[in-house]
């Protein structure tokens, strides 16, 4: 859990910052498996997490694409905002900003925060139950906007 304080060290109720990516190569979407002892573990989901203090919201997507599968990319567009305060699954209030980021080349490995890291071909996704938190609907609306092209980003 995250902790914050106000200035006059009373505690703070504040929503965090999140980043996903919606990365594609060749009709597949990269994703990972998360850990056992992670939350939603066992489940799939897109590469991301916590913004870093001093850093924008396309440096965290890109170096969150990097650390968890070893891929360096490059922000096409940003994708979705989720600030949906009932998000499922979480044990805290976060606001994810989802982003399509394009590959370049892979230059490493995956940190230990994924069990495996896939290209998953788009035509054999499986139920979007089986994805950690809200990551399957993030899933479902790119597949949408594959198929016809709308105005970005969604707000939720």
């Amino acid at each position: 859990m995250i902790t914050c304080a106000f200035e006059d060290g009373h505690p703070a109720k504040l929503r965090h910052i999140v980043t996903h990516a919606l990365v594609e190569k060749d009709g597949c979407l990269l994703l990972g498996k998360r850990r056992e002892n992670m939350m939603e573990g066992g489940k799939w989901g897109l590469p991301g997490g916590f913004l870093d203090r001093d850093e924008t919201l396309e440096q965290c997507v890109l170096r969150e694409v990097l650390e968890e599968t070893g891929w360096k990319g490059k922000v096409v567009s940003l994708f979705r905002i989720n600030s949906n305060p009932n998000r499922p699954k979480e044990d805290r209030q976060n606001v994810a900003f989802d982003f399509i980021v394009s590959p370049l080349e892979k230059i490493g490995e995956g940190d230990n925060e994924s069990t495996k890291v896939e290209w998953v071909p788009i035509e054999k996704l499986w139920n979007l139950d089986l994805f950690a938190f809200d990551h399957g609907e993030s899933i479902k609306k790119y597949l949408e906007y594959r198929k016809k092209k709308f105005v970005l980003p969604l707000v939720f």
